[in-house]
C-alpha cells in the first residue's frame, strides 16, 4: 500500500472544502479511499488472526496443555480463527475483498509480529507472550483507526457527490458524455 496515499487521505485537508471540488476530483477521491480502505482492513483481518494465534497459544499455556508442533497447530487454525467470522463492526459492504496483487504491505505487522516470531510461540516466554499479545493489540487498533478514518472521508465524499446529484449541479447524462 502506498503509504504517501494513505497519509495525504487521512489528512483532513483531503475532504476540506469539497464544494469546490470538481465532481472528477470527488470520484477521484472517493475510489482511492475505498482501494485504500480495503487494504487497510485486509491488513486489520491479518494481525487479527496473528492475534488470534498468539492468544491461542496463551490458553494453551493457561490450561496446562502440552505445546504443540507445527503440524498441529495448522490443522487447529481453522478453530482459532473461527471466532473472527462475524466481526463487530458498522457492517460495510467492501467494493472488493482484498487488495490487488503487490498492494500488501505487511511490513509494519511483521516488526510487531512475523511469521518467523509465530513459529516460535512455544519457545517464548510468558512474559515475552503477553507484551506480544499487548503489540497485537496496539497495533489492530490502529489499523482499526485508519480505517474508520478512511470510512468518514469516503462518507464526506460520497455526501457531495450526492448532494450535488440532488440540487441538479450534476447529472446522469454527464456521466454518459
Amino acid at each position: 500500500m502506498d503509504r504517501y496515499r494513505l497519509e495525504r487521505l487521512l489528512d483532513p485537508a483531503a475532504v476540506e472544502d469539497v464544494t469546490a471540488l470538481p465532481m472528477e476530483e470527488l470520484r477521484r477521491r472517493r475510489a482511492e479511499g475505498q482501494e485504500l480502505e480495503v487494504g487497510v482492513s485486509y491488513q486489520r483481518r491479518i494481525a487479527q488472526g496473528r492475534l488470534d494465534i498468539v492468544a491461542a497459544e496463551q490458553r494453551r499455556r493457561a490450561a496446562g496443555e502440552a505445546p504443540v508442533d507445527h503440524d498441529h497447530l495448522v490443522q487447529q487454525l481453522s478453530g482459532i480463527l473461527a471466532d473472527r467470522t462475524h466481526a463487530p463492526g458498522v457492517g460495510r459492504l467492501p467494493q472488493l475483498l482484498a487488495p490487488g496483487p503487490g498492494q500488501l504491505d505487511t511490513t509494519e505487522l511483521d516488526a510487531v509480529a512475523g511469521p518467523g516470531l509465530l513459529s516460535r510461540l512455544p519457545e517464548l516466554d510468558d512474559e515475552r507472550l503477553a507484551t506480544l499479545i499487548e503489540d497485537l493489540s496496539t497495533h489492530e487498533a490502529e489499523l482499526s483507526a485508519r480505517r474508520h478514518t478512511l470510512h468518514q472521508r469516503i462518507d464526506v465524499l460520497q455526501a457531495e457527490i450526492t448532494r450535488r446529484y440532488k440540487t441538479g449541479e450534476a447529472s446522469v447524462e454527464s456521466l454518459l458524455r
